[in-house]
């Protein structure tokens, strides 16, 4: 058995959808589970209406909605023939469209928009696409069955970025998916949303979909999961700024997450956790080139030649600086700093310390006007912005002498921040002025991936 979870791109329109269809039926003999996303863009149009309701934009609002009901009917239009199919699928949508016209006018009445009205409306991208797309497959053959996450996928409440309790996820995933595996059928299930123990709708942040692959296929033991995407796999450099980045054909979980985390838009950074725990393979194929063999992740992958797998870069990132002279012999004293983050749920990516000063890195600059408050009890603050952080991944760089001297050499003339070694033994993590995050990449790529192994890339 296998899970396939199928992008916003992957099911942008009836082409796209068509594409999908045929990818399924090819692995028909390997019992396919289908995460879908929302459609493209559709998740962005939700988020839009909820905050036109929440500022009783009236006119606006209506609009939106009326432009997505028109995209999903007319792609169901498109895709459907059967007149069964697509009376159903008509009905279905009107439905779920009257709902979210429902939870908008009540956001609008209050004028006040919770992160729980934001999950219940953002949840209606999954659920229209994947009632679209499980009748598509109806249509071509596939013997596709609709099914609602939110009746197995349970979390916590912590809503837009709700965390799974697996213990029942994985109870009631078994319990509701394996007799459709058993009989031979497809089972159709939305990504990124899921409910509360008392089934209220969460969902499990930005680019949760791979996250329920990966939940899905742990609590199945899945043999792989795959994850079809717009490209082929992930890359040595984002080839937007590196048009000569080669593809990875396989690297290692801890490698993936880094890379994913510090900017590699392919994958959910959450994604490889489930599947890490059950030892499960997770596959990167690109909807669009199905014959491209993609990236497999695994947990111990081959040796590789080079020293390094791929070099990310994160933009829009903000240092702040606290300087003060009670650090010096002091405990506890970076509690009480982190203290402050934690309590404005701010995450800190790059640290650096020394005697007197701490130096924190964070991408989310929603509350750093309150953190700078908190933090002036403790000292100096001083905030740099417009910065990037540049991380190069690879097995073992801990331990590999004079990896820093080359790496540092091949950027001499950047102006370094901030640089951190040491924390993990795949990673070496450092912050530039973002005007030159390009270039910097650009010269790493050349020092690292003048050649290449060709068993680990292409």
């Amino acid at each position: 058995m296998i899970v396939m979870k199928f992008g916003g791109t992957s099911v942008q329109d009836a082409a796209a959808i068509n594409q999908a269809a045929e990818i399924v039926g090819g692995r028909d003999a390997r019992a396919p589970v289908v995460v879908v996303s929302a459609m493209a863009r559709v998740t962005d149009a939700l988020l839009t209406v909820a905050q036109k309701a929440k500022e009783r934009r009236f006119d606006e609002l209506k609009s939106s909605i009326s432009e997505l009901r028109e995209r999903h009917i007319a792609t169901a239009r498109e895709l459907l023939s059967t007149v069964s199919e697509i009376d159903g699928v008509e009905r279905g949508l009107q439905e779920l469209f009257s709902d979210l016209e429902g939870l908008a006018s009540s956001v609008a009445t209050l004028g006040e928009l919770t992160p729980r009205s934001q999950d219940a409306i953002a949840s209606f991208g999954e659920r229209l696409s994947s009632l679209i797309i499980a009748a598509a497959f109806r249509e071509r053959g596939i013997p596709a069955e609709l099914i609602d996450s939110r009746a197995f996928i349970i979390s916590d409440s912590n809503f837009t970025a709700a965390a799974p309790l697996m213990p029942e996820t994985e109870s009631r995933a078994r319990e509701a998916l394996l007799p459709i595996i058993e009989s031979g059928r497809v089972a159709v299930a939305q990504g990124f949303i899921a409910s509360t123990l008392d089934g209220v709708t969460t969902t499990l942040g930005r680019g949760g979909s791979d996250y329920s692959a990966a939940i899905i296929g742990a609590a199945l033991r899945a043999e792989a999961i795959e994850i079809w995407t717009d490209v082929d796999g992930l890359m040595t450099a984002d080839p937007r700024a590196v048009p000569e980045a080669r593809r990875i054909r396989v690297i290692s979980f801890a490698e993936a997450a880094e890379l994913s985390y510090f900017g590699a838009k392919v994958l959910h950074p959450s994604t490889v956790l489930p599947a890490v725990e059950k030892e499960i393979p997770v596959h990167i194929y690109n909807t669009h080139n199905p014959a491209c063999e993609g990236t497999l992740i695994v947990n111990r992958p081959r040796p590789s030649r080079n020293l390094i797998k791929s070099i990310a870069f994160k933009r829009g990132v903000t240092i702040v600086n606290v300087a003060s002279t009670r650090m010096l012999m002091a405990y506890g004293f970076l509690r009480a700093i982190f203290e402050v983050f934690d309590r404005h749920q701010t995450p800190v990516d790059v640290v650096t310390t020394s005697e007197v000063s701490v130096s924190m890195t964070l991408d989310q600059p929603e509350r750093l006007e309150a953190i700078k408050r908190d933090l002036s009890g403790f000292g100096e603050v001083t905030v740099e912005n417009n910065k990037a952080i540049v991380c190069v991944v690879g097995d073992n760089l801990k331990f590999t002498p004079g990896l820093a001297a080359r790496l540092f050499r091949a950027i001499e003339s950047t102006n370094v921040n901030m640089i951190s070694q040491g924390a993990s033994e795949i990673n070496l993590t450092f912050v530039i002025d973002e005007s030159d995050v390009e270039e910097v990449v650009r010269s790493l790529h050349r020092e690292f991936f003048a050649e290449v192994d060709p068993e680990v890339f292409d």
